[in-house]
């Protein structure tokens, strides 16, 4: 069972603090990780970080290939980058915490990821102009309390902020990256 009616949307603190690093793989944690792929795949995203969730903790998952038929889940514990290209891409992300938008975010084109994943072994991604790179990005950043809207100016923020409400207004769901009135 997935958390889908406990994503936190823009606005909600939670996204905005800082998470713990996970100091023990457990039972908890795993079934925290199954409950975020459950969520993550209902809500029809790419990726999930623990506090849009509510859990303030250092834990991502991240399924790029499902999208094209196919389940290949990442479960991150304590991701960090470790390196990362000055040459930038402006990439088009959605988030599930931004229901109903979708926001150019200019990030690096290359990234090369550290974490432990459930077994307790260091893995690394490499990970270069793809969705991958972005999603890597993307997670970590909400572990570290930054979200879309960190990414943009003032006038951006207050823009995406508009849309967002719009969207939710018109009946968006986390996992939507167009508002019901764009779909038609």
């Amino acid at each position: 069972m997935g958390f889908m009616d406990d994503i936190r949307i823009t606005g909600d603190p939670v996204l905005e603090a800082v998470c713990e690093p996970v100091e023990r793989i457990d039972d908890d944690i795993r079934e925290l990780a199954d409950s975020m792929l459950a969520t993550m795949y209902e809500a029809d995203g790419c990726g999930l970080a623990a506090p849009q969730v509510g859990v303030l903790k250092r834990l991502v998952v991240i399924d790029v290939d499902w999208g094209h038929g196919d389940k290949n889940p990442f479960v991150l514990i304590n991701p960090q980058i470790v390196e990362a290209s000055e040459e930038t891409r402006p990439y088009g992300e959605g988030c599930l915490s931004f229901p109903g938008v979708t926001v150019e975010i200019e990030r690096p084109r290359h990234v090369v990821v550290q974490a432990t994943d459930l077994n307790g072994d260091l893995l690394q991604y490499d990970a270069a102009d793809s969705l991958l790179a972005v999603c890597l990005q993307h997670e970590i950043d909400h572990l570290d309390g930054r979200t879309l809207l960190d990414h943009l100016g003032p006038m951006g923020r207050m823009r995406v902020k508009q849309q967002v409400r719009k969207a939710i207004a018109e009946g968006a769901k986390p996992g939507d990256v167009s508002s019901p009135s764009e779909r038609g």
